[in-house]
């Protein structure tokens, strides 16, 4: 499968948005499982200083490794992404108070 259209407008307005410090993560819900939802927005600011959300990006409720398969793979290849090596994010650095 390759990338939609929509996708990288999609990245380019989070890029843009996170660039902007006005990036925000909402707790949402599936509509139709309710199941909860981490969801990456950007702030649009409207007039009369009101805040529109924009929703672009659902983050993964568990492990996404157990869920992805890396794109240089086929779509025949039967392994599962926990078998390519893979290094856990680094965290943000803390600030000092």
């Amino acid at each position: 499968m390759s990338l939609l259209p929509g996708h990288r407008t999609n990245f380019d307005t989070l890029r843009q948005a996170a660039l902007n410090n006005d990036l925000a993560l909402m707790d949402c819900r599936h509509r139709d499982t309710g199941e909860p939802i981490a969801v990456l927005c950007a702030a649009n600011r409207l007039p009369r200083g009101e805040i529109g959300f924009v929703p672009l990006a659902m983050l993964f409720n568990d492990n996404p490794f157990d869920f992805l398969v890396p794109p240089t793979e086929s779509d025949n290849d039967d392994r599962s992404a926990t078998d390519f090596p893979h290094d856990p994010p680094n965290p943000p650095p803390t600030e000092a108070p």
